[in-house]
């Protein structure tokens, strides 16, 4: 018996296992995400260039437009793996959510409260660490602060759709059991998206690598995105909101990450998603990885 597309027993992250390994199918899925995540954003981004040209005189990527434009290239990628997923895989689009085949709205809620907070914290104290400062504008601060606030979050949600969502299940299915396709699954998107962020900086990186592991597990244990959301979405509002309200130009310090150096504060977060990870892990410790709604739940 299946539920919403989802089939009875089956782990988040094996949804798109078969009798075979379906590597073709996987690989079509793989340029699927690639051309989505490179195409939106050159296309929001080019939009945005001429509307700031046009209307506003003005270049360069620290621009509110610029925010937007990089957010909702993001954000687009929610129904786009959707669609990938349906096309490809014949799967109903809702199963991308959950293996309850809906968002959960209550599990969002309680993560929210939960674990937003100290993760707010601990990104915050590194957000105050210092950036190149900008004499931004009231209108400026007040655009970057809307924009952040209502898009900044749906572009994390937009980045776990497409990793800890398409990308996890795609590696997920092509391993015989369903540890091993967890392990892949998880090792490989951290590693891949790790690297996609451009840099080398063995504290960044090492951040980098803490925190998209972190939401990869935590996908598998609770059977969905809504947690993965939570924590990517807390990280990125608090860190180009907080940044850009100090007057940092974090538009500019995201172009040139390849060139930034880290230091052991950067580590700070890593440390807490450890916990949350942890927690998490032993929440669901009888029960193991939720494989139905009755346990998503």
């Amino acid at each position: 018996m299946s539920v919403r597309g989802v089939p009875a027993g089956t782990e988040y992250h094996r949804v798109y296992a078969g009798e075979g390994r379906r590597i073709l199918r996987g690989m079509l899925a793989i340029v699927l995400l690639v051309v989505g995540f490179i195409g939106f954003a050159v296309l929001f981004q080019r939009l945005s260039e001429v509307v700031d040209a046009a209307l506003f005189g003005r270049s360069g990527p620290s621009t509110p437009l610029r925010q937007a434009a990089g957010a909702l290239g993001l954000a687009v990628l929610i129904p786009y793996c959707m669609l990938v997923q349906r096309v490809v895989y014949g799967v109903r689009a809702a199963s991308l959510h959950s293996v309850a085949g809906r968002f959960r709205f209550g599990v969002l809620g309680r993560a929210l409260l939960v674990f937003g907070p100290p993760l707010l914290v601990v990104v915050a104290v590194v957000a105050l660490d210092g950036g190149n400062s900008v004499p931004w504008t009231t209108v400026d601060l007040i655009s970057f602060f809307v924009i952040g606030m209502l898009l900044t979050p749906l572009g994390a949600a937009g980045e776990e759709y497409g990793i800890r969502g398409l990308l996890f299940r795609v590696f997920g299915s092509w391993t015989r059991g369903a540890r091993s396709g967890a392990i892949l699954g998880i090792v490989t998107t951290t590693v891949l998206f790790s690297l996609v962020h451009g840099t080398l900086d063995p504290f960044l990186f090492t951040s980098y690598l803490v925190l998209f592991s972190s939401m990869a597990i935590v996908t598998w244990r609770t059977g969905g995105l809504e947690v993965a959301v939570v924590l990517h979405g807390v990280y990125n509002v608090t860190a180009l909101v907080l940044g850009t309200t100090l007057h940092f130009d974090i538009g500019a310090e995201l172009a040139n990450r390849g060139e930034a150096v880290g230091s052991w504060l950067n580590l700070a977060p890593s440390a807490a998603l450890v916990v949350i990870t942890a927690i998490v892990w032993w929440m669901t410790r009888k029960d193991g990885p939720a494989r139905t709604p009755e346990m998503a739940a």
